[in-house]
């Protein structure tokens, strides 16, 4: 299961998020810097609401959505990457995950203690990428000294390696992270080896005071996202979702609705996150259950037929297709055969989000 990482400076919010995220209280939430020491760790349903769609298609009362990890990391301070503060636990925590949420604060209140002193979510940020940049510079000087060493040896994989890493160290030294880069296909495959934390895909998550539904600080963050770096931002209030973690899905609507919020941020936090991840759902619909299955964009039928189990992988034959639109616009599996909107897929069929399928393979 891939993982998101929520990132930040002390006291902006990242555990309020992540209980909300999770829907549970396991993460301290403490008006101190370096609150969270450890990582927490949760589970995270995709929303997904074509489940419920397929529910009465389907003739079942079981869901299971799709789902990610979420990991709550230790706040961050200037000079982590000297080990500072929590620094190298920060850095170490954050090589584990594959994309990044970093947390902004958004609002004021005298009574939260801001670790800078000051509410200015652009510096935040900057602090934030200033941090992973000198990582990873740290980590390409040592990764330039093995390979200069093996292209002695005639390495001309070493030598391809050596001109990347070179790219990315200027890049890098001229206040860039390493996601920003214009690079090939081959490059972008090549990079992934190299572990760099500013390689990760990013989301910003603004942290709004409650009533809010932006302010002077968002449309800052926005705008410098838009300038500055391939990432995405939402804006969420973390502390009002992490009060409604007891609440029932109908509760949380109503409750919504009293801000003038038609759906959670969180919600859209995660659905992005999954998308950021390069992730999509494929669904298997019977009586027993309509669920949602987690797939890399991009990958073909049996690939997709060994995420249920490997068997079906190694003994695929045909994967029977249906698009989700086209079953709801039918009403029901029968209709939508008898449309001739099912067809049989073989092995370079590439799996598309939204498609429901059946595998059928040698037992």
């Amino acid at each position: 299961m891939l993982r998101a990482g929520i990132v930040g400076l002390p006291n902006v919010g990242k555990s309020t998020l992540f209980n909300a995220l999770t829907r549970t209280r396991k993460a301290q939430a403490e008006n101190y810097p370096f609150c969270t020491i450890d990582p927490n760790i949760g589970v995270v349903e995709v929303p997904d609401e074509r489940l419920t769609i397929l529910k009465p298609i389907a003739k079942t009362e079981k869901l299971v959505p799709a789902a990610i990890e979420m990991v709550d990391i230790a706040g961050l301070v200037a000079g982590a990457n000297r080990g500072e503060g929590l620094g190298n636990k920060f850095l170490a925590n954050i090589r584990e995950v594959d994309a990044i949420i970093p947390v902004v604060r958004c609002f004021e209140n005298d009574d939260i203690i801001h670790s800078v002193g000051s509410i200015d979510p652009v510096r935040d940020i900057e602090i934030v990428n200033t941090e992973l940049i000198l990582a990873d510079l740290q980590s390409i000087e040592n990764q330039l000294n093995k390979n200069i060493k093996k292209s002695r040896a005639n390495g001309s994989e070493a030598v391809r390696t050596i001109e990347l890493l070179r790219r990315l160290q200027e890049h890098l030294d001229q206040g860039n992270s390493a996601n920003t880069l214009e690079m090939g296909d081959e490059e972008k495959f090549l990079l992934k080896s190299f572990n760099l934390l500013s390689s990760k895909p990013v989301i910003y998550a603004c942290n709004m005071a409650e009533g809010e539904i932006g302010n002077t600080f968002t449309e800052q963050v926005k705008t410098y996202v838009r300038s500055m770096h391939h990432a995405e931002c939402c804006i969420i209030c973390a502390q009002l979702e992490s009060d409604l973690v007891d609440f029932t899905p109908e509760e949380t609507r109503a409750y919504l609705l009293d801000f003038g919020v038609k759906d959670s941020g969180v919600s859209d936090l995660i659905r992005v996150t999954y998308r950021l991840l390069g992730l999509a759902s494929y669904f298997t619909a019977g009586e027993m259950e309509v669920r949602a299955w987690t797939f890399k964009v991009g990958m073909r039928a049996p690939q997709c037929a060994g995420i249920i189990h490997g068997d079906f992988e190694h003994g695929f034959i045909k994967a029977e297709v249906v698009s989700y639109d086209d079953l709801v616009a039918a009403g029901s599996f029968v209709a939508a055969k008898e449309m001739g909107k099912y067809r049989l897929e073989g092995k370079e069929y590439e799996v598309k989000d939204g498609d429901v399928i059946i595998f059928r393979f040698n037992g």
